[in-house]
């Protein structure tokens, strides 16, 4: 059965239902030798391009646990020196980054080409957790981590923005842990900045049922997922 191009393309493994979308919406994907479009449906017998190759459909899924860290970019661009993009080229089956951790970020990424899963993650209706190490450029107080947890608002040129409730545990005198179930673009970092302070450290832990442990920084582990 014909299934719309974006799920297709996330779940036989090229990237995540976003992301797939995106690359519809640059026009980075044809259908049978035409632009594509988000109405498309599709199925093993089209014939689909993206950036002008062959989309070869996974058939096996794949996980990986990654510790990135800060200076790598989770946008995978082949132009980019920094890119998680090169870094993923050693393995043997295309994988992509389950949601993103900025730049200046470290900690656990998830690797997979599973876009069943990604779509699940990532959909903020699900409400799975993400756990993040903070530090901070001044002494924190009570009434800023209340609000903190209390949640919210910032805005970013025209856009406004509101965290949710969260959990917020203080570890040191100018370092909390956070536990988020949203993924907005640079959020502790804005909620932060409402509240003056400026990040110094950010490293994610958690992601769902997915911890970081004790896997070293740069390093990637091969892990084993029961998704019947």
């Amino acid at each position: 059965m014909k299934i719309r191009l974006a799920k297709y393309l996330a779940d036989h493994g090229l990237c995540s239902r976003r992301a797939a979308s995106r690359l519809i919406d640059e026009g980075r994907v044809l259908v049978n030798q035409r632009p594509a479009n988000h109405i498309d449906h599709v199925d093993a017998d089209d014939h689909i391009l993206v950036d002008q190759q062959p989309f070869a459909a996974a058939t096996e899924k794949h996980y990986l646990l990654y510790h990135k860290p800060v200076g790598i970019d989770c946008n995978l661009n082949p132009d980019k020196a920094d890119s998680l993009y090169h870094l993923l080229q050693q393995f043997p089956t295309r994988l992509f980054p389950v949601g993103r951790l900025d730049k200046d970020s470290c900690g656990l990424v998830l690797l997979t080409n599973d876009g069943g899963l990604a779509q699940r993650l990532l959909h903020p209706d699900f409400y799975h957790e993400k756990t993040y190490q903070v530090t901070v450029d001044k002494t924190l107080t009570t009434q800023a981590l209340n609000q903190l947890a209390s949640g919210v608002s910032w805005t970013v040129g025209p856009y406004s923005y509101q965290s949710r409730p969260c959990q917020v545990t203080q570890l040191g005198a100018d370092s909390f842990e956070i536990v988020l179930t949203q993924g907005l673009n640079r959020q502790i970092r804005y909620m932060c900045r409402s509240q003056g302070f400026k990040v110094l450290h950010l490293k994610r832990i958690q992601l769902a049922e997915f911890s970081l442990a004790d896997l070293a920084e740069g390093c990637f582990q091969t892990i084993s997922l029961n998704t019947d």
